[in-house]
């Protein structure tokens, strides 16, 4: 894991569609590049409504001298997808040296990844460095349908019939708990996708009885149990009404409003940016994988980099005093 973030400005060299939905951008980067492990992530700094921002994509395997990323154009985007779908060969763009916190142990003797549609992006690279350390292990893949499946074909080759896919549009839908009971016992499991699966994942290994240790995830925060709506909120110890956009996070709002706010991964992990929430009409949905379940149903605090309202109005103390 990179302890320190190192930025450089890299130029865009490819720009291709690698499923529906999804576009694969290349980057020539000046100067030397550390090599890195799977699950590594970069960041990127975008410009949203004039406004400097992160955002983070997981690293795909590339030519030597290049980082790629693959990016799903989210039909609610809050801008970062949108800017990078504009982004076309010759273009410049700040960017991270990879770094990693969703690494992969190589102790375990056997492996099962599952991935969630775009959630294959860390778990792509992965599946290619167990089959050249020839470590047993079973990929399962999920999407709405084959042409959605980025990397596909190429896994395809890769895994034979240690991979198998489930089109939704197909009818053919994932058995997890199947899956971690066919995993040996001293296996490691790896998922990532939206919510959903991730949640079904981690309860079904809950259920299993199998060690917390041995289950590794990561969660693209974009993605909620309800479609992206406006929502309100009042910040309380700043007297200011905040109307939070449906392409916009609350952290984003709150910035643009004038109210200062400590965040730092803007995925729903670090906990930085988690607002107390004084008053609510409506319902949060909670798209972080920091706060804890019943912390969640409590409903007293929220991610604003992640989570938001399903509609309706909320009271909050953002934590600043002004």
């Amino acid at each position: 894991m990179r302890t320190r973030t190192e930025w450089r400005r890299a130029r865009v060299a490819t720009a291709s569609i690698a499923a529906d939905g999804v576009r694969l951008l290349t980057f020539a980067v000046p100067g030397p590049l550390p090599g890195f492990q799977p699950g590594s992530h970069m960041n990127f700094a975008v410009i949203i409504d004039g406004r400097r921002v992160i955002r983070t994509y997981s690293c795909i395997p590339t030519s030597e001298g290049h980082l790629a990323v693959a990016v799903k154009l989210h039909p609610h985007s809050r801008g970062g997808s949108r800017f990078m779908w504009g982004l076309k060969p010759g273009d410049s763009i700040d960017l991270t040296l990879p770094e990693n916190r969703f690494e992969l142990s190589w102790r375990a003797p056997h492996y099962l990844l599952i991935a969630g549609g775009i959630g294959i992006t860390p778990i792509f690279g992965m599946a290619k460095a167990l089959q050249r350390r020839g470590a047993p292990l079973r990929m399962v893949y999920a999407a709405q349908s084959g042409a959605a499946m980025p990397f596909l074909a190429e896994l395809s080759e890769l895994l034979g019939p240690r991979l198998e896919v489930f089109p939704l549009d197909e009818g053919r839908m994932l058995n997890i708990a199947a899956e971690i009971e066919s995993l040996p016992l001293d296996g490691e499991l790896y998922v990532c996708g939206p919510l959903g699966l991730l949640a079904a994942v981690k309860q079904a290994w809950a259920a299993a009885g199998r060690p917390v240790s041995r289950l590794r995830y990561e969660v693209f925060g974009d993605n909620g149990k309800f479609a992206e709506a406006p929502f309100q909120v009042e910040a309380a110890n700043y007297g200011i009404t905040v109307d939070v956009r449906a392409d916009q996070t609350l952290l984003d709002a709150l910035l643009t409003a004038g109210i200062p706010m400590i965040y730092d991964c803007e995925r729903g992990e670090c906990g930085l940016c988690a607002i107390r929430v004084l008053k609510l009409d409506g319902e949060i949905d909670h798209r972080d994988v920091f706060l804890s379940e019943a912390e969640k149903a409590a409903n007293e605090r929220m991610c604003g980099c992640v989570s938001r309202l399903t509609g309706g109005r909320a009271v909050i103390d953002v934590g600043f005093r002004p």
